[in-house]
């Protein structure tokens, strides 16, 4: 996935290092907050139990990691053919589909992401035809990342509303102002169905019980045996 996104972005070789470690400020900064913040939780209230994990299967390990992957680089696939301009945009869709632990939750997964990504394009034609700067940039973006924390984990396709404007301000912002904002919008709604559609089609392999018995004695034959467990 990170792969398919920096295959896309517009920088130069030399400029390489220097997004390597913007990126690597950004993951400590995260870290950094998260650690105080873990700090300043644990000291009014007790940490909750840990469930444990699932064991180590070759189902859990291999198979699900081969199929997710296989759908993933499709969707990227069709997304050259059909010659996207933002292909990255359609295997992120597929693999927020596909991950749903249940077929129900995949097809949940794939509505909300449909839905909200529409409804969150028009939320950021609306921020977009503002006079932006820097600074207001910036501060959208904190009410957004704020908005998405606190609805994610209550409703996936109210957060998608705020998802959408927000990677659309962290991957084309230097080059807002550069091209027709329909297009920019059209593209990424267009890329979120073929992406949703694609993950779908995943997720109902990769939850049929037929298909997994199939595929994955294919997947036994050719792995190497200190992964059939």
């Amino acid at each position: 996935m990170a792969a398919a996104i920096g295959a896309y972005s517009p920088i130069e070789v030399l400029q390489l290092p220097l997004f390597v470690g913007l990126l690597t400020m950004g993951c400590l900064l995260a870290c950094l907050i998260a650690f105080f913040y873990s700090i300043h939780i644990l000291r009014r209230q007790a940490p909750q139990p840990t469930s444990p994990l699932p064991p180590a299967t070759f189902d859990y390990v291999v198979f699900d990691s081969v199929v997710i992957g296989v759908f993933v680089g499709i969707s990227l696939a069709l997304a050259q053919a059909l010659q996207m301009e933002r292909a990255y945009w359609v295997p992120v869709s597929c693999l927020a589909v596909i991950q749903g632990a249940s077929l129900r939750m995949v097809w949940t997964k794939q509505v909300h992401r449909t839905v909200g990504t529409g409804l969150g394009l028009l939320l950021a034609w609306a921020l977009l035809s503002l006079p932006l700067d820097k600074w207001s940039v910036s501060l959208i973006m904190m009410v957004l990342a704020f908005l998405i924390e606190t609805l994610v984990v209550r409703h996936y396709g109210l957060a998608v509303i705020f998802i959408t404007p927000l990677t659309i301000l962290l991957a084309e912002a230097t080059r807002l102002g550069h091209g027709p904002l329909d297009t920019l919008l059209m593209a990424r709604l267009l890329d979120t169905v073929l992406g949703a559609v694609v993950g779908l089609i995943g997720g109902v392999c990769l939850h049929s019980p037929r298909f997994r018995t199939v595929v994955g004695r294919q997947l036994r034959r050719l792995s190497p045996s200190r992964l059939l467990r």
